[in-house]
């Protein structure tokens, strides 16, 4: 099947404008008649669930954790991209649309990226019309820096903790609509399955993850916000909790998974130190406008930094990609620390990891400045290496950070299954095969603030409000198949641990469907994960019962998921037979190393359909032209 993006026709920079007039609208006072879930309530959903319910609709907020404020949006650290051009150094809305489309390795569609760049002004004065704290300059104006990938500063940030902030923003709108009635927040509770009534989405089915207890939720609509899948690689950068699991339910219920092989290896994390870790701490990419990465130039040098003479020291980034330095694309910088490491010249006991050096930054600014700039970074580096990178320089090392693909959305986020929106990280719209540094907050926001309240009034304007209720038997239907799911898990009484299961998960992902992918690896993967997910089914343990607080009944549902959608992974990874951003195959690469596209027979997306577990999916495509953005050799030499 050949997928329609669904985006208007016209000038390009007047395509969500004349979108806009299309839209059917809902009138205010039919608006509270309507109901809409939202799953999920980091940045997409907090903003989603406030903005609908302050235009009047009923909402049901739905997340896992004890409060909003734990979205795993909190932990992004350096900034959200505007195209505002404070600094006067030739940013626009246009050059931020480029500059996407060409980091994500023109694997994105044209019309999203560009109504991206440009609701991105929109959503620096929302969130400064809440108080979020941005940096300023002395003047008072507020504050950019710069970001991998773009040659201006476009990146609006608060210290370290931009994530944190402006989830604090979307948290205070959101409780203005719980305090006022139109959004009612269910936390603590968990997603266990989508249920269609006549193949449009019209409700969740949800367990109580404090007491155990099954319920079901009828609405008009559904939004999913949650959140991407890195963690199927058991050690990533995200939250432990982060999970693939709405997504993946949606896909088994049809709604088609686009590109899951493309996912983002970030360059700036804190090395692994043993098995004893259960995630790996990400250091903010900002730190890279500063920090200078290095290596020793020759092999197995195990001197200490400060006894390595600068002209033994081979600064890589700025060797190899002269125009952008040690800002080179989080993709590119990710292999190229890996292709040190693997010549031998990696630095730490492991002998993977590279240094990122401030020694200059601190001597040209003075260590106040760098303090101002970081300050929380450096601590939080030091409280885990027990290392002070104000004297010595920090080391890293590529951990597992993104993931640009997801569950396949139209221009209005709608998905295959009518009245099923998808926003922010949880589908695959916006950043190709690579995402820019600082984009992730931006999308999030742009889908939930600014373009989920037009479309979705769209959808809801053409059907009836409270159609469908919880008595229908559909949702009895969903209660039996969740209730059966838990029970297996709870029967099976082996003697390994979920943990296990995920650790031994992650490691054949990582080794064979990680930074560097082949079609020997991939099939190896696809050999593998069928061994361990019928393993699983025959000798996991999960403790306690499915009436109470039991998180490892809650661990074994995700990773039963990450079993079944790891092999998803490595078939979209196969059949992409090209390397492109995130997606490095090695038997595709130019004379210089670098990723080789192939337009002529790939420039599509790849969006899975569901026909059964261990069977091979249904391939559809989406094709992508290019208009205005011309695919060319990915260069930031």
């Amino acid at each position: 099947m050949i997928l329609d993006g669904k985006c208007p026709s016209g000038l390009l920079h007047e395509k969500w404008d004349k979108r806009r007039q299309e839209l059917n609208l809902v009138n205010p006072a039919n608006k509270r008649k309507y109901k809409i879930i939202v799953v999920g309530t980091g940045l997409a959903g907090a903003s989603a669930a406030a903005t609908l319910g302050e235009l009047g609709y009923t909402v049901e907020a739905f997340c896992y954790q004890d409060s909003p404020r734990r979205g795993h949006s909190i932990a992004a650290q350096g900034g959200i991209n505007a195209a505002k051009n404070y600094p006067n150094d030739g940013d626009s809305i246009f050059r931020l649309f480029y500059d996407t489309v060409k980091g994500g390795d023109f694997r994105a569609r044209e019309a999203n990226v560009y109504r991206l760049a440009a609701v991105s002004n929109n959503i620096i004065d929302q969130c400064v019309a809440q108080g979020v704290p941005f940096a300023r300059d002395y003047a008072g104006y507020l504050d950019n820096r710069s970001f991998g990938g773009a040659q201006v500063s476009r990146t609006f940030y608060a210290r370290g903790q931009t994530g944190q902030q402006l989830l604090l923003g979307a948290y205070s709108a959101l409780s203005r609509q719980i305090r006022a009635g139109s959004v009612r927040l269910h936390p603590r509770t968990e997603m266990l399955d989508l249920v269609l009534v006549n193949g449009e989405a019209k409700g969740i089915t949800v367990r109580d993850m404090v007491t155990g207890e099954i319920k079901f939720f009828a609405a008009d609509a559904v939004c999913l916000c949650t959140g991407g899948y890195s963690n199927v690689f058991y050690l990533s950068t995200n939250a432990m909790g982060c999970n693939v699991s709405a997504t993946y339910r949606a896909y088994k219920k049809g709604a088609f998974f686009a590109n899951p092989c493309f996912t983002q290896i970030h360059p700036t994390c804190i090395p692994v130190s043993g098995d004893h870790q259960s995630k790996l701490t990400l250091m903010s990419e900002s730190l890279r406008n500063d920090g200078r990465v290095w290596v020793p130039k020759n092999k197995g040098d195990q001197r200490r930094p400060d006894e390595i003479p600068e002209e033994e020291r081979d600064y890589f980034l700025e060797r190899k990609y002269p125009s952008f330095g040690n800002l080179a694309p989080r993709d590119i910088a990710s292999r190229a620390a890996k292709e040190v490491c693997d010549e031998g010249r990696g630095v730490g006991s492991s002998g993977r990891g590279v240094y990122l050096d401030f020694a200059d930054a601190i001597k040209r600014l003075g260590e106040i400045t760098i303090r101002e700039r970081y300050g929380n970074l450096f601590n939080m580096y030091e409280k885990i290496t027990a290392e002070n990178a104000y004297k010595q320089p920090m080391r890293i090392y590529p951990a597992v950070h993104y993931t640009m693909g997801g569950l396949w959305v139209d221009y209005n986020l709608e998905s295959t299954i009518p009245g099923l929106f998808v926003l922010g990280e949880a589908n695959f719209s916006d950043h190709g095969a690579n995402r820019l540094g600082a984009s992730a907050l931006m999308q999030g926001l742009a889908d939930g603030y600014f373009i989920i309240p037009y479309t979705i009034a769209n959808y809801l304007a053409q059907t009836a409000p409270g159609k469908v209720t919880v008595e229908h038997p559909e949702f009895r239907k969903s209660e039996t198949e969740s209730r059966d799911f838990i029970k297996r898990l709870l029967s099976i009484q082996g003697k390994k641990t979920v943990t296990e299961f995920h650790r031994e998960l992650g490691r054949i992902l990582w080794e064979h469907v990680g930074m560097a992918r082949s079609e020997s690896s991939l099939k190896k993967a696809l050999q593998l994960i069928p061994e361990l997910r019928a393993e699983f089914w025959e000798n996991v343990t999960v403790t306690g019962t499915s009436a109470e607080l039991n998180q490892e009944l809650e661990k074994a549902g995700r990773v039963a998921d990450f079993l079944e959608f790891g092999e998803l992974m490595a078939r979209d990874a196969l059949h992409r037979a090209e390397s492109c951003g995130g997606h490095f195959r090695v038997e595709y690469q130019m004379p210089d190393g670098e990723a080789q596209r192939d337009d002529e027979n790939f420039s599509y997306v790849a969006a899975w359909g569901f026909t059964g577990v261990a069977t091979e999916p249904e391939l559809h495509k989406e094709r992508l032209s290019f208009e205005h953005v011309h695919p060319s050799v990915r260069s930031y030499k």
